[in-house]
């Protein structure tokens, strides 16, 4: 049965939020996993309202904080669908602080969030199809692709990498390293 497609436009969520005190970790700055969760959450309610469906997180990349987040900062959360494959969507996501005082706007992360459309018996289930209608959609859409493709590629290097790393043999590698060996 086919499914709908659906307009980028018609997901887009923009959350924002004041930084309170509670927020703030023992440097003053506001915690890290505060953002993820509101990240979270904003991935959520984008790639819900596009499927029609509850949607579970499988997959963050790129978490990079950029610059500290303050108490009384607003941090808005813009998040759109920027890829859909079969039950899956890549949900981009790009978070700023405001400071309500001077008017400064910061850019704090951009991240994409992998959710996965599930329907009444937890399985996963098929999204809807992506209209692009801008350069800059197909632009999300394509880079969701390539992104896609190097995480493959990392993981079967990587793997590789662990099948043959041979500690023996490559002790010298440690030699200018922030490490003391200990091997008993």
């Amino acid at each position: 049965m086919p499914v709908n497609a659906r307009h980028v436009e018609n997901s887009k969520i923009t959350l924002t939020e004041l930084m309170i005190p509670s927020y703030a970790n023992f440097g003053g700055k506001i915690h890290g996993g505060i953002l993820l969760s509101l990240m979270d959450k904003v991935a959520y309610a984008c790639a819900s309202k596009h499927s029609g469906n509850y949607c579970v997180t499988v997959n963050i990349d790129n978490v990079d904080f950029l610059n500290p987040v303050e108490v009384g900062d607003l941090v808005s959360l813009k998040a759109s669908v920027n890829y859909v494959g079969k039950t899956s969507l890549v949900v981009g996501i790009r978070v700023t602080a405001e400071n309500v005082k001077t008017g400064e706007v910061r850019h704090t992360n951009t991240s994409y969030f992998t959710m996965v459309a599930k329907d009444e018996a937890n399985n996963p289930t098929i999204v809807p199809e992506l209209v692009l209608e801008k350069k800059v959609e197909v632009r999300r859409f394509l880079e969701a692709l390539k992104r896609r493709e190097l995480k493959k590629e990392y993981e079967a290097g990587f793997s590789n990498l662990k099948k043959h790393t041979n500690p023996e043999k490559e002790l010298s590698q440690l030699e200018n390293e922030r490490c003391q060996l200990a091997l008993a």
